[in-house]
């Protein structure tokens, strides 16, 4: 066993769970800074909503 593993009382791996954040794309804090600094406009490549789905289901 390593020794210089940080585990969680839990048995969590910090380490992994860092390491899988930072592959997981954006953070909220980040979303909400790039909808800040674009008023929402560009921000279609992060998404995978159709959006011509979402006006249909609304319309009904």
């Amino acid at each position: 066993m390593d020794n210089n593993k940080k585990i969680t009382v839990a048995g969590t791996d910090i380490e992994e769970v860092k390491r899988k954040n930072a592959q997981s794309g954006l953070s909220y804090n980040e979303v909400k800074a790039l909808l800040a600094q674009t008023g929402g406009y560009g921000t279609s490549k992060y998404s995978d909503t159709n959006s011509d789905e979402i006006r249909n289901q609304l319309k009904n």
